[in-house]
């Protein structure tokens, strides 16, 4: 056998970065620096212990728990075995014949709209979404917990922005009196707090009003609602609200986001929704794993009965405990012990013991509204259950959670009101 030469590899030295400027460095050191070394104490706020195999992990978002399920993995690989001669292209090409037009339609469907469109992510959905229908002379109503993506579609829309107070469909309308008629912009399940908003009421402001309303489902589809179709579905809103989105990275267990829209409009939504025409579409495997998600999620409602179960015994047990998380009620618990130094000290006392949440902070909250926010799904075993709440009680004296601002504001009966832009 013949043994061919090969060129030696080189390893090149480091070389330096080319110097930033003066001014960047000087934002850096303002922006980001100064709270490391001072707030976070010189290490990460977000990045603390390694999970080992025995901690209870409270820090993703697969609801229903269909990481690995064997009919997703199946036509995942079936994908990437079968289809070899796909081309990546932005999503504006795709022709109907498109295995991704399927899916469009079929998630409408499910949630009783007319079409919609797969996108790269829930946030380049809400961003492109809000950037093709409103504009400098549409007014922008938006919750002060709405989803970050949301406030920068509306700004990346050039359009007047005006916040409401949280789950206060009384101060929207007041609102939408004085500036006009526009888009109102509501998440069905608050990221952050698990909160679910009172979307009938905002529904009914938004029809007296002659607005449009965008309800962003990525909480809540697959949860909940029947079939786990989201929450306009389970409450009969579909047909009145104009635009539903979401993350299909939440129940769906995979990387993509969704609009619904009307037929007529989706060409133009195509044409002028910049995070759709300048990123590439989703990978064949990708959409088969999305297609085959969408029928186990409907087919999960025991696994939906688990969740409801587990959050509403978790709840219940940190709430005797004395941990302040009376502002949700959903799948998702914030822990918000308000500053970020207190948050670090959560965090880790948590974690020491085999716990293991996500920390919210500033942009994701105001800076004094700093979390750990767990998030529960539906394979929690009771011994995980009971190992979270042994590990609340054995801390709280420690963190004294009756002792955080959201405890004293609430009961000197204040109210929680910060928005996430």
């Amino acid at each position: 056998m013949e043994v061919l030469d090969r060129p030696a590899v080189t390893v090149s030295a480091p070389v330096s970065a080319a110097p930033i400027s003066d001014h960047l460095a000087r934002r850096v050191q303002r922006e980001f620096t100064s709270r490391w070394d001072t707030l976070w104490q010189g290490r990460s706020l977000l990045h603390g212990r390694t999970p080992g195999s025995d901690a209870v992990r409270l820090d993703g978002n697969d609801y229903l728990n269909l990481t690995g399920h064997p009919d997703i993995v199946r036509a995942q690989t079936d994908a990437l075995r079968c289809d070899g001669e796909f081309v990546i292209q932005s999503s504006v090409f795709l022709l109907d014949s498109h295995p991704a037009r399927s899916l469009e339609k079929s998630l409408a469907r499910w949630i009783g709209k007319e079409d919609g469109l797969i996108c790269q992510s829930g946030y380049s959905a809400n961003l492109g979404l809000l950037q093709a229908i409103a504009d400098p002379q549409t007014p922008v109503y938006l919750d002060t917990l709405a989803h970050t993506s949301l406030w920068e579609g509306a700004r990346r829309a050039g359009a007047p922005s005006h916040p409401f107070r949280h789950n206060d469909p009384q101060h929207l309308e007041r609102l939408v009196a004085r500036h006009g008629p526009g888009v109102v912009v509501v998440d069905s399940v608050y990221s952050t707090t698990g909160a679910v908003c009172p979307l009938e009421s905002m529904v009914e402001v938004a029809e007296r009003a002659g607005c449009m309303i965008l309800v962003d489902e990525s909480h809540s589809l697959g949860t909940h609602g029947p079939t786990g179709a989201g929450l306009c579905v389970a409450l009969g809103l579909s047909h009145r609200v104009h635009f539903i989105t979401a993350s299909l990275a939440k129940a769906f267990a995979g990387r993509a986001g969704f609009m619904t829209l009307p037929a007529e409009i989706r060409n133009y939504v195509l044409s002028t929704s910049y995070p759709n025409m300048f990123s590439s579409c989703l990978l064949p495997h990708e959409i088969a794993g999305l297609a085959a998600t969408l029928i186990v999620i409907q087919r999960s409602d025991a696994a939906r009965a688990n969740l409801r179960a587990s959050t509403g015994h978790l709840r219940t047990a940190l709430s005797n405990l004395g941990y302040p998380i009376h502002q949700g009620s959903e799948q998702i618990i914030a822990l918000e012990a308000g500053t970020e130094p207190a948050t670090m000290v959560l965090r880790d006392r948590l974690e020491e013991r085999g716990v293991f949440g996500s920390v919210f902070c500033a942009p994701a909250t105001s800076r004094n509204r700093t979390m750990v926010r767990l998030t529960l799904h539906a394979g929690l075993a009771a011994a995980e259950l009971g190992h979270v709440e042994a590990v609340a009680a054995e801390i709280a004296p420690l963190v004294k959670p009756w002792e955080w601002p959201i405890a004293r504001r609430s009961r000197g009966g204040g109210t929680i009101d910060d928005s996430q832009a």
